[in-house]
């Protein structure tokens, strides 16, 4: 399992790589300090698993959840946080997260996280697992108000996501294997939800959801 580890904190990746060295199978093929060092990594060099701390420099949050995993799909993040709130467990998960953990917990808890995502589940730390209606692996379908302050489809979601990269209709339809006039309705019905009356007015409210332009 190729990881790369993002924390602005030097002492924090050192330890992570530590306890990352005792797990079977799984190399740390970089590290980030900020966003963008986390976007030319993905793009360099493929990875599995992105452990990610929430309150990084140049990571909008749950934002930057939801736009890594619609450009790279087959990526998992677990989420590494000192944030404990029931709402910001919950956001995670609907952005796309694969696991939460927080900073003061148990450190075989990681392993634990790690061990859960590869088998293909969800893991969200005994520390916050109230914050979930069931079981870590029956969390609730995505909630769209918590990524936009308008409630969007999911589909909506991942085209907004694109937007900022200069992705035309084809490049959408081609992305989500819809047909390009589908992908003009979303984008129609987008301005429409959104209140904005041109392309530009919708890159730029996606950039400062924080889907950060290509």
């Amino acid at each position: 399992m190729r990881t790369i580890i993002a924390d602005d904190h030097a002492i924090m990746r050192e330890g992570l790589k530590q306890l990352l060295s005792t797990v079977d199978d799984l190399i740390v093929s970089g590290e980030a300090a900020d966003a963008e060092a986390v976007h030319r990594l993905l793009n360099e060099n493929s990875a599995d698993l992105l452990i990610l701390d929430l309150g990084m420099p140049g990571v909008s949050g749950f934002q930057f959840i939801a736009h890594l995993r619609t450009v790279w799909p087959a990526l998992r993040v677990l989420v590494l946080t000192a944030n404990v709130e029931p709402r910001s467990v919950r956001a995670a998960f609907s952005a796309g997260a694969s696991g939460y953990l927080t900073k003061s917990g148990d450190p075989s808890e990681l392993v634990a996280a790690i061990d859960a995502i590869r088998k293909g589940n969800l893991y969200v730390a005994e520390e916050v697992r109230f914050a979930v209606d069931h079981g870590p692996n029956e969390i609730p379908e995505p909630i769209a108000a918590i990524v936009s302050p308008v409630a969007l489809t999911r589909r909506e979601r991942q085209i907004l996501a694109m937007i900022p990269h200069g992705a035309t209709n084809r490049d959408i339809a081609s992305r989500l294997g819809i047909s390009p006039l589908t992908a003009r309705k979303h984008r129609e019905n987008l301005m429409r939800k959104l209140d904005l009356h041109n392309g530009a007015e919708l890159t730029a409210y996606a950039v400062r959801l924080g889907l950060p332009a290509g």
